[in-house]
């Protein structure tokens, strides 16, 4: 059974940072091309930061210089740094394990950032 959860979300004030990771299971976690997403309410889920499947990296432009994707495999883990939040920032977060035409979803974290 595949399994993505999430952690680490929260509430932060602006300018603020916060560290999610996600850890995965049931999967071949070093074949997958692992991201993160976010859906603010009344949003379309977007693009934050992904593992391309060349091993290279994207984030949206919103978050550029601001958010680091990284990942552990030995740890089976990825990791989103979000530094310098904003409250425009604030969403659930989610992680994402794609490998060709086979995609997996956690269920999100929340994260919230206000003073």
């Amino acid at each position: 059974q595949v399994q993505l959860v999430e952690s680490g979300g929260g509430l932060v004030q602006p300018g603020g940072s916060l560290r999610l990771s996600c850890a995965a299971s049931g999967i071949v976690f070093s074949i997958y091309a692992m991201g993160w997403y976010r859906q603010a309410p009344g949003k379309q889920r977007e693009l934050v930061a992904t593992f391309t499947s060349g091993g290279g990296t994207n984030y949206a432009n919103s978050v550029k210089g601001r958010f680091t994707i990284s990942r552990d495999n030995a740890k089976n883990t990825v990791y989103l740094q979000m530094n310098s939040l904003k409250p425009e920032d604030t969403a659930v977060y989610y992680c994402n394990a794609v490998h060709f035409i086979t995609a997996y979803w956690g269920q999100g974290t929340q994260v919230t950032v206000s003073s």
